[in-house]
């Protein structure tokens, strides 16, 4: 059974970091790339970000000021998020495998992390 286990969010003031974490299991985790994506209130999912063996994909909205990450050994997924404005308020989930279009996001697996961006 896949289980992914976010955190990491939290409450931050604009221009602010945080980072996000994703502890995965049930599956054999290098061998997928593995993906953010996010749900602002009252809108659709929204792919964020993907990660390969070796290459990293990014939403236009987010390039520049996230930076994806994972650790094999750890069977972990990170986020890194920089410069953050109020439109990145979200909450956040991890999944395996994308990169994703809006279409094709799968239905979340853990519970997700808050991300809230305010002064």
């Amino acid at each position: 059974e896949v289980q992914l286990v976010e955190s990491g969010g939290g409450l931050v003031q604009p221009g602010g970091s945080l980072r996000l974490s994703c502890a995965a299991s049930g599956f054999t985790f290098d061998l997928y790339p593995m993906s953010w994506v996010r749900q602002a209130p009252g809108k659709a999912l929204e792919w964020v970000s993907t990660v390969g063996s070796s290459i990293t994909y990014y939403a236009d909205s987010v390039k520049g000021r996230f930076t994806i990450s994972r650790d094999n050994a750890k069977n972990t997924l990170y986020l890194q998020l920089n410069s953050l404005k109020t439109e990145d308020t979200a909450m956040y989930y991890c999944a395996k495998g994308g990169p994703y279009t809006m279409s094709t996001i799968p239905p979340p697996v853990g519970q997700g992390t808050q991300v809230t961006v305010s002064s």
